[in-house]
């Protein structure tokens, strides 16, 4: 037995046979052939990027239904680059000025187009070479009539598992997951696009495995512990009973959790929460209607500005933002406005490095600094809000003048709609992140100002702690269970409730099962997490008697 150790990026944990995803991609001295007829070398091109087209409009809409646009995209970017003119062209021009065949064309074109990719600044377009690689790889694929993701009629009688280097997220939406149960990777990480779309797609998987995962495993008997970040190479007897039950347990809680979807979040003696999750991407809303959400409570904008080479244009993010309340219909959907710096580095923002990033250049204070940015921005939430329940939260938020200015923001951006006669909703809720002990301790004052605190514990631990949870030497004192943080959270569900307005929680901490005794007796009234966690919070809400943990724990906080 094997036992090799990755990163977790997607739970479960699944049985198979190991399978070696080989993207078919030629060595360059192996298919160069001295051909005579040109024109039908060129012609074998243009009939296989027609098919490569082809492949990719029907993959797009597969995947439009499966994942949402967000992630339905990569096969439009690929095909803008299948129909790029000067891709085109250099392909062809090597076949007839060189004599040589076309695959040799398309491999040559792909490595000359990948090197000038990698060697511009622009993350964005060094990203870009990976997609050169997808398509010449699909092309030539095409003109040798492969099957770009190596099925065979009897691996559809096996669960298995891919194993290959890495894989991009086109390929994971290509791949066939009624037989293929799991994948392990040489590469990779947590939040890569492939990552955030296994988990998205509930395929179990562990990447990072490097050198261990070796080509000799191939065809052998493989478990994926997707909890764990475990990969076991023909397991013994003794792991696979062991495996097998942990199986079995996690399947039964799934099943025992799965009884509470529809049901009431309400606790024992009657006090009612929202249980909302927290999104990234539009493919996560498949997820949060699974676990009976009560909406969303959190929507990382940010991710709509990342992995690009310029602004996204008030279109592009209204079209996201509109397709994302149609989806969610009746229920609450708060867009977090763009929140980066610190440790989300975009590189078309132009963000001067900064010794104490987490202090520094980020969140509110980015858009303020750049209105028309923000107010593009703006112009496309307050749009998007006429077809659905939309609300607006701003991060980073430290003083009384940060909100003022926003909102006069909201006020200009809600008059140049009106001169455009284009709808939004009038009241618009607006809120704000309490995540610096400055908000907290004036949250009495921008109470007055706004309809509800979302508290982002995840920063606010870490401002107040002086502890940076990214460094391996103090994130042992990481700790949102610290009495001054609780004392904190107290203050500010006083003052909100003074207000008259809501207050939730949208940290990681909205997720541990020890803390929600704690928070509804605090009189938090919305707990936003990851989809996942929805359903086991919510079992903890139906056994909590509010009552008694005031009596036991807030009274001596």
């Amino acid at each position: 037995m094997n036992v090799l150790k990755g990163i977790a990026v997607s739970e479960g944990i699944v049985f198979g046979k190991l399978k070696a995803y080989r993207k078919v991609f030629f060595d360059a001295y192996s298919i160069k052939k001295i051909i005579e007829d040109s024109e039908a070398e060129v012609l074998k091109f243009k009939e296989a990027k027609k098919l490569a087209i082809e492949q990719l409009d029907e993959l797009y809409n597969n995947a439009l239904e499966d994942v949402g646009e967000e992630h339905a995209m990569i096969f439009s970017v690929h095909k803008m680059m299948l129909e790029d003119i000067d891709y085109s062209n250099s392909v062809t021009n090597i076949i007839t000025d060189e004599k040589t065949n076309a695959e040799y064309a398309v491999w040559f074109t792909s490595r000359e187009f990948e090197r000038k990719f990698e060697s511009m600044d622009n993350e964005y377009m060094q990203q870009r070479a990976g997609d050169i690689r997808d398509i010449s790889r699909r092309i030539i694929n095409c003109m040798n009539n492969n099957i770009i993701n190596n099925k065979s009629p009897n691996d559809k009688k096996k669960s298995l598992i891919i194993g290959c280097d890495d894989i991009s997220p086109s390929e994971l939406l290509e791949l066939n997951s009624t037989y293929i149960k799991g994948f392990i990777t040489m590469l990779g990480s947590k939040n890569s696009h492939t990552s955030i779309l296994a988990r998205s797609m509930k395929i179990p998987s562990v990447v990072s495995l490097g050198s261990q995962l070796k080509p000799e495993f191939e065809g052998c008997d493989v478990i994926i512990d997707g909890f764990a970040g475990v990969v076991y190479v023909s397991p013994d007897a003794t792991t696979s009973r062991r495996l097998k039950k942990k199986k079995e347990l996690c399947d039964k809680q799934e099943e025992l959790l799965s009884s509470f979807k529809g049901k009431e979040d309400v606790s024992i003696d009657g006090q009612k929460i929202r249980l909302s999750a927290n999104v990234s991407h539009i493919c996560d809303i498949k997820i949060l209607k699974e676990v009976d959400a009560s909406g969303i409570g959190l929507f990382r904008s940010e991710f709509i500005f990342m992995n690009r080479r310029s602004y996204p244009t008030e279109e592009e993010q209204f079209k996201i933002y509109k397709n994302i309340a149609k989806k969610m219909g009746d229920k609450h959907v708060v867009i977090r406005t763009l929140d980066v710096g610190a440790d989300k580095k975009i590189d078309y923002f132009d963000m001067p490095k900064e010794v104490n990033p987490a202090m520094g250049y980020r969140g509110i204070r980015i858009c303020l600094d750049k209105p028309e940015i923000f107010k593009t921005h703006i112009k496309a939430i307050l749009r998007a809000s006429a077809f659905g329940n939309i609300e607006i939260m701003f991060p980073m938020i430290s003083c009384l003048d940060e909100i003022l200015r926003t909102k006069e923001i909201i006020k200009e951006c809600k008059l140049e709609l009106d001169k455009q006669n284009l709808d939004y909703k009038k009241d618009i809720k607006i809120g704000i992140m309490i995540e610096t002990p400055a908000a907290v301790f004036i949250s009495d004052i921008l109470a007055k100002e706004v309809d509800f605190f979302s508290i982002g514990t995840n920063d606010l631990v870490q401002y107040s702690l002086a502890v940076d949870r990214q460094n391996d030497k103090v994130n042992f004192m990481f700790n949102p269970q610290h009495r001054a943080i609780l004392r904190m959270i107290k203050m500010v569900c006083e003052n909100a409730k003074s207000a008259g307005i809501r207050v939730g929680i949208c940290g990681e901490i909205a997720a541990d099962e020890r803390m929600t005794e704690i928070f509804l007796a605090l009189g938090i009234d919305e707990l936003s997490m990851s989809a996942p966690f929805i359903l086991g919070i919510r079992r903890k809400v139906r056994e909590t008697n509010v009552k008694l943990i005031k009596e036991q724990i807030i009274s001596k906080l």
